[in-house]
């Protein structure tokens, strides 16, 4: 069985929702512009990030979309936007497409690389 793309995973979040997949759309433009290079996965439900080495992901669900941080737990959390409590994962959850903007994501990416980073 082949993986699912990137692109079929888009139409099928679009199917659940326009305003998840502009917001899903939005994430994965502020991660190619912040983290370079990026290849994007399909794993476990949504698109993981790489840049040399795996720190994220982007998730839609019914009422909202989770971006991911794989080392998360070792990013000091300056904006408190970030949510769980497992030992490595934190996530932050975008309700809206402006969320992005108030949740100060574009300062959460280069953290959650340089953490992922500092792991390996």
């Amino acid at each position: 069985m082949q993986p699912k793309s990137v692109e079929a995973l888009l139409e099928d979040i679009r199917f659940l929702s326009e305003d998840r997949h502009a917001t899903v759309q939005a994430v994965r433009s502020l991660m190619k512009k912040l983290a370079k290079p990026l290849s994007e996965e399909v794993k476990y439900g949504g698109i993981l990030f790489a840049s040399g080495v795996q720190f994220g992901g982007v998730f839609a669900y019914k009422d909202h979309v989770s971006v991911e941080f794989s080392r998360g737990a070792s990013i000091t959390d300056t904006w408190g936007h970030l949510q769980g409590g497992g030992k490595l994962r934190r996530h932050i959850k975008l309700k809206t497409l402006t969320d992005i903007e108030t949740t100060h994501l574009a300062d959460y990416i280069p953290l959650a690389l340089q953490a992922a980073q500092d792991a390996t």
